[in-house]
């Protein structure tokens, strides 16, 4: 590698290029928007509203994303603005990753035309206009790689560069809860990469994840927001638990099944007992939250318990669980094996029935209301062929995209002799580990910031190999031919 203190070449900004990239990755997602307007929904989506409309709020989820869903509830009388701001977003940090990988190095045409494609594969346009938090988050992870990539064209952390990431990783906290654990890992991989101000950008990340949880503990309950409930926070343990009694049930005394039958009958905590996912186990009739909070520290006993005695189970478990991060192939046998997209369902009741949330006036904005039939005539079917299982590997795993974001960074850094390169990937590799660590099910949502950042990170690789290869060319080229072996000379 060159020198870090090195002055980089960085590529003069062409600003109509970037406006232009802009407006056609906004033009193709504002069609989207019209065509599953007011956006996408689950279940989920249903819940950031009712909570803040019936009560009582709760920061299980996001409570900036509540809020954002609860502002335009109450000021517009629907949702679409929020789906709109989100496409808006996406465009501009689409384009400033495009931008600053082409700082660095990317090839320029390449770079650009993958940017401004990329809005018409589903990931992105139908992603885009899902009413998730994990669309702002993946947006602030986006951007995050498009910060690293300009101090990687740099060689050196600005504090332009540095108050940026600051702002960056904490929206990442506060848009998701295990969203300090990616900051704490991409914090430490930059840390390992860069060679300057090291001091500032471990305070930076410190500051930036701690934040989110001095608000949730200390801020929010000010407000008459209520922490989330033990089971929420706990349910990946429980999930745990029910993979071992339904393996390994000679593991668990009488005392234990009694604790869990508290819960839950035996039955359920056996059919739920799958190790890729918990939602056959928490997400059931049968299994009541109320027990589940209220033993909760006896059933986290529990599972310590079988954590000390029986780590390779536990790690097995999450390590299937987690697959979604680093399986590129979904698993067609397993329950709950299946990558899971998008659920196509026209309204809220669909999703969670009567009374099976807290109801309030206005729920039937939960209901797509195209604003161009025909655009949903072409979009929809468009989206149902995409979700066919032949293409799962390649639009929604997370995890073949994130091995294409390393080969990427790692070839680019060799090519360009700049380390710094290797940060770009830094906020992949958080997302990747913490998901792998800590996830409740196979959604394609948990990793789709590895999936669109290493699709534009496609062109720096082909770029790299190819200076690598023509690096290879020219050394072979100057290398000097063998010197000819002298004839023996004999004696006539």
């Amino acid at each position: 590698m060159g020198s870090d203190t090195t002055a980089a070449t960085v590529a003069k900004p062409r600003p109509w290029v970037a406006l232009a990239t802009f407006l056609i990755i906004q033009a193709v997602l504002g069609c989207w928007w019209a065509a599953f307007y007011p956006g996408l929904f689950s279940r989920d989506s249903v819940l950031y509203l009712s909570h803040t409309i019936a009560g009582p709020w709760i920061s299980d989820h996001s409570v900036v994303y509540d809020t954002l869903m609860w502002l335009s509830f109450t000021k517009t009388g629907d949702l679409g603005a929020v789906s709109f701001a989100q496409t808006t977003a996406m465009a501009g940090a689409l384009t400033f990753l495009a931008q600053s990988l082409k700082a660095l190095g990317a090839p320029r045409l390449l770079t650009t035309g993958v940017a401004v494609l990329m809005p018409l594969a589903p990931p992105v346009g139908a992603f885009a206009v899902t009413l998730w938090k994990d669309v702002p988050f993946t947006i602030c992870a986006i951007a995050i790689a498009g910060v690293c990539a300009r101090m990687a064209a740099r060689r050196t952390v600005t504090v332009p560069a540095l108050i940026g990431l600051g702002l960056l990783i904490t929206l990442l906290g506060l848009f998701r809860a295990n969203g300090f654990l990616v900051v704490g890992v991409a914090v430490l991989a930059l840390i390992l990469i860069v060679t300057a101000k090291r001091v500032r950008l471990l305070l930076t990340g410190t500051l930036a994840a701690a934040l989110p949880l001095l608000l949730s503990n200390l801020v929010f309950p000010q407000f008459g927001i209520a922490a989330p409930s033990k089971t929420y926070v706990y349910h990946t343990a429980f999930g745990d638990i029910a993979v071992a009694f339904r393996d390994r049930p000679d593991l668990f005394t009488a005392e234990d099944k009694a604790l869990i039958s508290t819960v839950a009958p035996l039955s359920r905590w056996w059919e739920g007992g799958t190790c890729y996912t918990v939602n056959p186990l928490i997400w059931r009739q049968d299994f009541s939250w109320q027990q589940a909070d209220a033993h909760a520290t006896e059933l986290l006993s529990l599972w310590q318990r079988l954590l000390t005695t029986e780590p390779a189970m536990i790690v097995d478990t999450r390590l299937c669980r987690g697959s979604i991060a680093w399986r590129p192939v979904q698993d067609d046998l397993a329950t709950g094996g299946m990558t899971y997209r998008f659920s196509r369902r026209p309204n809220a009741d669909t999703y969670v029935g009567p009374a099976k949330v807290p109801d309030f006036p206005g729920r039937w904005v939960f209901t797509l209301r195209p604003l161009s039939m025909e655009l949903n005539r072409v979009a929809d079917p468009y989206l149902t062929g995409a979700l066919a299982p032949e293409y799962d590997w390649v639009l929604w795993r997370g995890a073949l995209w994130s091995y294409v974001s390393y080969l990427a960074v790692a070839l680019g850094a060799l090519a360009l002799r700049n380390r710094y390169v290797l940060g770009v990937a830094a906020v992949v590799a958080g997302q990747q580990l913490t998901v792998l660590a800590n996830i409740s099910a196979q959604d394609f949502r948990y990793m789709a910031a590895p999936i669109l950042i290493g699709v534009l990170l496609v062109p720096l690789l082909l770029g790299s190999a190819g200076r690598l290869l023509l690096d290879l060319v020219r050394l072979a080229r100057r290398a000097p031919d063998p010197a000819p072996v002298a004839e023996e000379t004999r004696p006539d």
